[in-house]
């Protein structure tokens, strides 16, 4: 018999940059793409050793069925890591700060409920808000964040209040924008008083270069935030996990749909993670990571300034991070842009992608942190190639 799709699928869309990354898979192809963490970072050596202690030291317990909430000794750390008093019973460990996502949009979010987001946004909390069938509402936003004005304005009231609003402060995907300090306190003064929580994400604030950025907002605000945190882009992705801090009102019902999705996160891979965490190990490990990045950065902008010069395209500076927010001249779409690109040899996304609401179709994201130098100065030469054809691209 034929299945009937629940109509909720219809909001569902297929990740544009999963789409993208098939086209890295040529041959020749340097992909400026993926916002997939450097594997030259990744501590195989100290997992192997603790992936031997914990099968060693309870291996049966590691391989069983564990609680929902997370592996205690991990809340434990990951309690005590962060900038603000948190109790372990607040952190709810997840599989990927994407579950996390998943989880606030099934507690807080109803079909025609409001939901804003910055300008523009990552693509995942798009994708994972979706299937709940809410209201996105892009929130206009410069270098600094979110607009004070525009989200006192958007917040609403009522039947129509905005359910929360979303926000990454630190290095953000895709643009790779901070939140200034002065921003980070008005909005949340903002939201405080206007009653609007905020989602906070927060993947890549370690990754800071020079210095690091201003206090989280949850920090300021614990009551009215719930905070996402990752362990994939200072340890590795293929883990896995992640975890989100909640005020106590709302923890139960995000362990609820937690367990309704998956029962728990791989408790060996907590265990493990744990057993890594011990004895100040990312103190140790995320200043080499902040160098590398820091070093392919500073490649990524030095070809820019070699090979764009004339051709009307701008970017930005990130602070830390792993992308680059690159803008075409007005007339010039990344969209048109990619397939010359690939052609030559690169590919990126299209910052189309990254809008809830009208498009910047000038926009493109870069990541600098895959790449080796040499590999990024003739990707750069081959996108700049790419935009002086598309200048000289006849127009329908």
């Amino acid at each position: 018999m034929p299945f009937t799709l629940a109509s909720r699928t219809g909001k569902m869309n297929p990740s544009v940059i999963r789409e993208i990354l098939k086209l890295t898979e040529k041959p020749g192809i340097i992909s400026l793409a993926g916002g997939l963490p450097s594997p030259r970072t990744f501590p195989v050596d100290a997992f192997a050793r603790a992936c031997a202690s914990v099968l060693q030291s309870d291996g049966a317990g590691a391989l069983q069925y564990a609680a929902s909430e997370g592996y205690g000794p991990l809340r434990e750390a990951v309690a005590a890591q962060l900038p603000w008093d948190v109790d372990p019973a607040q952190v709810l460990i997840t599989t990927g700060s994407q579950q996390g996502l998943d989880l606030v949009a099934k507690v807080l979010l109803d079909a025609g409920s409001r939901v804003l987001v910055e300008t523009p946004t990552y693509l995942g909390a798009l994708q994972a808000f979706a299937p709940m069938e809410p209201v996105v509402q892009a929130v206009p936003s410069d270098d600094e964040g979110v607009d004070i004005a525009a989200l006192a304005a958007g917040v609403g009231s009522g039947a129509d209040k905005a359910r929360f609003l979303y926000v990454l402060p630190n290095f953000q995907n895709p643009t790779g924008r901070t939140m200034s300090e002065a921003r980070r306190a008005a909005l949340v003064a903002t939201a405080a008083e206007r009653g609007l929580p905020i989602v906070e994400d927060n993947p890549y604030g370690d990754l800071w270069f020079d210095a690091p950025p201003p206090a989280p907002l949850t920090a300021r605000n614990p009551a009215g935030c719930i905070y996402l945190g990752s362990f994939s882009k200072v340890l590795a992705p293929g883990l896995r996990l992640g975890y989100l801090v909640a005020p106590h009102a709302v923890f139960p019902k995000l362990l609820q749909a937690k367990q309704a999705a998956d029962l728990h996160t791989p408790g060996f891979n907590q265990r493990m993670v744990a057993e890594v965490l011990q004895g100040g190990f990312l103190e140790r490990h995320v200043p080499t990571i902040r160098t590398l990045y820091r070093q392919q950065r500073d490649a990524m902008l030095a070809a820019l300034e070699r090979e764009m010069g004339g051709l009307g395209v701008s970017w930005n500076r990130p602070a830390g991070g792993m992308f680059l927010w690159l803008r075409l001249p007005q007339g010039m779409h990344a969209v048109d842009l990619l397939p010359l690109a690939v052609e030559r040899g690169v590919a990126f996304v299209p910052g189309a992608a990254f809008y809830a609401g009208d498009a910047d179709a000038h926009t493109l994201r870069l990541s600098f942190v895959t790449a080796s130098a040499a590999q990024i100065d003739t990707a750069i030469a081959a996108l700049a190639d790419a935009v002086r054809a598309l200048a000289l691209a006849p127009t329908l």
